[in-house]
């Protein structure tokens, strides 16, 4: 299949002090898109909370040409630092700094627990306009304080597509100020469901917009309501980058379902990044 604007595509990962397997699941995220988007596309990892030559050692190595950037809070753009306080800036807050990598192409924003392999419905049809944006579905409504300000679905911050020169700092503040406007009082994001609730209020509302469907790209887990079969098109491994997880599943660890999980999965995703498996 031939991928509209390819070359005019940048697709962004973020990466910080995360599991050990967070990083497996960057390398293989960034070899499945050079498989699937090709050598014209662009190749960024932002790395936070970690020194940029650890993150590139314990991804290992990449089949494609990667631009590596180091990110701290003074990247962090402005409309994030007014609405949340510095150690609240981890987990999803960090894919939002830089807020663009490169402002002039289209840009792919991937969490690194996200493997795309086949292309979707939603990211063709994304790239075939000049003005589309992106988003991704999930399995539960998990949008906190911005519920209100969001259209009927369940929706996921893992992907997000913006178009060429899109101003997505603009897009932001509106929301913030409309829900300040709306509580009459300051707007704080104090967790990754407030983060992820802002960036589907402000994505939601543009137009034309484009979904990643879960039967496209599961919401990858061991965990009800999730799934833990990969989808058609890839898989979306949410809850992998923990550390650690206090609390049980049928009276097993979380932990133990995940690495669980993990490996049984693995094999199948080596195969198709085209790589071998360790």
């Amino acid at each position: 299949m031939t991928v509209s604007n390819s070359d005019r595509l940048a697709i962004r990962w973020t990466i910080g002090n995360v599991h050990a397997r967070g990083f497996e699941m960057l390398r293989l995220s960034v070899a499945c898109a050079a498989r699937l988007f090709g050598p014209g596309a662009r190749y960024v990892v932002c790395v936070n909370s970690v020194p940029l030559p650890e993150a590139q050692q314990r991804t290992a190595g990449l089949p494609a040409d990667v631009e590596w950037r180091e990110t701290t809070l003074l990247d962090a753009p402005k409309v994030l630092l007014q609405h949340t306080k510095e150690s609240l800036m981890e987990g999803m807050g960090w894919k939002l700094v830089p807020l663009r990598t490169h402002p002039e192409r289209y840009e792919l924003a991937l969490d690194n627990d996200c493997i795309l392999w086949t292309m979707t419905r939603g990211i063709q049809a994304w790239l075939d306009t000049v003005d589309g944006y992106l988003f991704a579905e999930d399995v539960d409504r998990c949008l906190g304080s911005f519920d209100a300000l969001c259209p009927p679905g369940s929706f996921n911050a893992g992907i997000r597509g913006l178009p060429p020169y899109h101003d997505l700092q603009s897009s932001l503040a509106a929301v913030l100020e409309e829900v300040e406007h709306r509580s009459g009082s300051r707007a704080d994001l104090t967790s990754e469901i407030e983060e992820q609730g802002l960036q589907a209020a402000a994505m939601l509302r543009n137009s034309p917009l484009y979904l990643v469907k879960t039967s496209e790209v599961s919401i990858c887990s061991p965990f009800w309501p999730r799934s833990p079969e990969l989808g058609r098109c890839g898989a979306h491994f949410v809850g992998m980058n923990a550390k650690h997880l206090p609390w049980s599943y049928y009276d097993r660890p979380a932990d133990e379902w995940l690495a669980e999980h993990w490996e049984r999965c693995r094999p199948a995703l080596y195969q198709k990044a085209g790589l071998p498996l360790p």
